[in-house]
């Protein structure tokens, strides 16, 4: 059946394509899946919404960075409390029909947020998956939204006041780093990971092919985008980071599975490392750019004089 996916990007609900792969058949999970912190249209995975959701104040108007409003920690009605649940449920829904589909021992890699990472992993425990590491993708840069107190309290009329909180902010550090949880299906009971690594050819790192200055590499991964490397997804992920992910725990031939593809990163890193890809993509616009990214790489799968392309399928 995974023929039908394979070196494909489906435009489609994962949910409903997932349980169509084979079973034990894949060798990694690398996704930047929704962080259900309302980035936009697509990030909302819960029932509770609210006219001023997704709207910009008039501060956010004309920013590069944090443009559309999200829903303040402590919410707008008291069911606001229940949105890191429904979104722990939603990534349990596609989640445990990943687990089949993963070969013993294998490894997951899924990009998360800060605030809810931890829903994640709830999530993927439920679904008998085993938590690694957290990995921590540090950025070149970051958007930086700390509004100062005295601002605001002045625009109420409240001089004294403002006065008192003169360099003090609303609002969080700058978000210098995203967290990636780092999952493993267990393999058999009583085994040993060597002999699922014999058997399966998965759980195992190659340090030597990432060594990072000669030195090998911690937990904690420095990657930014590349001068020529156009962004057109809001939260889209380095192409070097995902490629090395995909280096660091898979050889040549094996399967990436990504059920959040996005603008495609992760099927190019794969192609560009001669590692076949599956992936999945609800949102038709990123679904076409998508494709259109991956057909103007130039690989080796790609040499070819003549190219051909059908619905995502790259001969």
């Amino acid at each position: 059946m995974n023929k039908e996916y394979l070196n494909r990007i489906t435009l489609g609900d994962c949910v409903q394509h997932i349980p169509n792969l084979d079973d034990n058949s894949i060798d990694l999970f690398l996704s930047d899946i929704p962080y259900g912190i309302c980035l936009d249209d697509w990030d909302v995975l819960h029932n509770n919404t609210n006219s001023a959701l997704l709207g910009a104040s008039p501060a956010q108007q004309g920013k590069t960075g944090f443009k559309k409003r999200g829903k303040p920690i402590n919410g707008w009605v008291q069911s606001d409390r229940n949105i890191g649940l429904e979104y722990q449920d939603w990534c349990k829904e596609w989640a445990k029909s990943v687990y089949p589909k993963m070969k013993e021992g294998s490894l997951l890699f899924v990009f998360g947020a800060r605030r809810t990472i931890h829903r994640v992993v709830n999530a993927f425990e439920e679904c008998n998956f085993l938590i690694k590491d957290i990995l921590s993708w540090k950025k070149p840069s970051a958007h930086h939204r700390a509004q100062r107190v005295s601002i605001v309290l002045e625009r109420r009329g409240l001089t004294k006041e403002a006065e008192e909180w003169e360099g003090w902010r609303l609002g969080n550090l700058a978000p210098i780093w995203e967290p990636i949880a780092w999952f493993m299906k267990p393999y058999k009971i009583g085994g040993t990971i060597t002999d699922n690594i014999l058997e399966n050819k998965v759980g195992a790192m190659n340090i030597k092919e990432c060594l990072i200055n000669g030195i090998s590499p911690t937990n904690i991964l420095e990657f930014g985008f590349e001068s020529n490397e156009e962004r057109v997804h809001e939260a889209q992920k380095p192409l070097s980071l995902m490629e090395y992910l995909i280096k660091l725990t898979t050889k040549e031939k094996q399967t990436v599975l990504d059920p959040f593809m996005g603008s495609g990163t992760t099927a190019l890193a794969s192609k560009l490392l001669d590692r076949n890809f599956i992936g999945f993509e609800l949102n038709e616009d990123y679904y076409n750019y998508s494709l259109k990214r991956l057909n103007g790489s130039n690989n080796t799968h790609c040499q070819a004089n003549k190219k051909e392309e059908i619905q995502g399928f790259l001969f």
